[in-house]
């Protein structure tokens, strides 16, 4: 009966969060609502027989408004589910839903036992599915494109295990994978950087001509290590080598060259584990 009556309403509401937003929602409340209830009240006509409360003119009034009242805030309850990335089925689903809650609130009024502990059910079914098991879904799949997302690049996802007394401070995802190690301890600033690039990426060499501040040296297997003087007395060591058919690049200014070495000896692919654990520290981004 309410199914028939007033699932336009609940359209129409759908249609105006979708295009205009709460405004339009306001809009459509001040004129669908005197008409829902009215038409509804005119409905309770027939159901007299069913519904006690409908015996009356008044109590048809008033059985239509409560009617009202409760399935659109079962209506505004599934738009805000939708709106929050609760999975309700296509776009002929989430029509027909618009009449569920106005049958289920229009059932509460029938005397029949069965008949409201239907509507009771069919009401904890809907908040535990928009309330918990919806959105559980929903921030699920969130989580799940945003992995694949930082996965589009896997073949330059490489990790080296932090120096010691530094940590993994930042990783930026991309073409290149770029990873940033900062020291533990506030009061003493040390600070190292890993860059993994394709294949497709230009290969790094020694500048020509030379650079009067910076050494450079290539080895018997093309790694190339730079040294460059730094105004202050410090000096900024680079080192690269080609691996697994990458180009891994370790540089600092606090960290020594062994160090760096053993940085570039630890490379090992990003396991998901990491992955997932950097995107819950916030430690994560697009950055490149």
């Amino acid at each position: 009966m309410a199914v028939a009556a007033v699932p336009a309403l609940g359209f129409a509401l759908l249609a105006a969060l979708w295009g205009g937003g709460s405004g339009a929602v306001a809009v459509v409340l001040a004129v669908g609502a005197p008409a829902a209830v009215g038409l509804l009240a005119v409905v309770g006509v027939p159901a007299r027989s069913v519904v006690p409360l409908c015996g009356t003119a008044r109590g048809r009034l008033g059985w239509a408004a409560a009617v009202f009242l409760l399935g659109t805030s079962g209506v505004a309850a599934g738009l805000l589910a939708y709106r929050a990335g609760v999975d309700l089925g296509g776009a002929g689903s989430r029509v027909a839903l618009t009449g569920v809650p106005y049958a289920v609130a229009a059932a509460l009024f029938v005397p029949g036992r069965w008949v409201r502990r239907g509507a009771v059910t069919a009401l904890a079914a809907g908040v535990a599915y928009g309330g918990f098991a919806g959105p559980a879904q929903a921030r699920q799949r969130r989580h799940e494109a945003e992995i694949a997302r930082y996965r589009e690049y896997a073949q330059v996802q490489y990790l080296g295990a932090a120096p010691p007394g530094m940590t993994v401070a930042r990783v930026r995802v991309g073409a290149a994978f770029g990873v940033e190690y900062r020291g533990v301890r506030p009061d003493e600033f040390s600070l190292a950087s890993l860059t993994v690039r394709s294949p497709s990426a230009p290969r790094a060499r020694c500048p020509e001509p030379p650079d009067e501040d910076l050494a450079c040296t290539v080895d018997a297997r093309g790694g190339i290590r730079t040294v460059r003087r730094i105004p202050g007395g410090t000096a900024e060591i680079t080192l690269i080598r080609r691996y697994r058919g990458m180009e891994a690049e370790v540089s600092s200014q606090t960290l020594d060259e062994p160090g760096l070495r053993r940085l570039l000896d630890t490379l090992r692919p990003l396991p998901d584990a990491e992955l997932e654990r950097l995107m819950r520290e916030d430690r994560i981004d697009s950055g490149f």
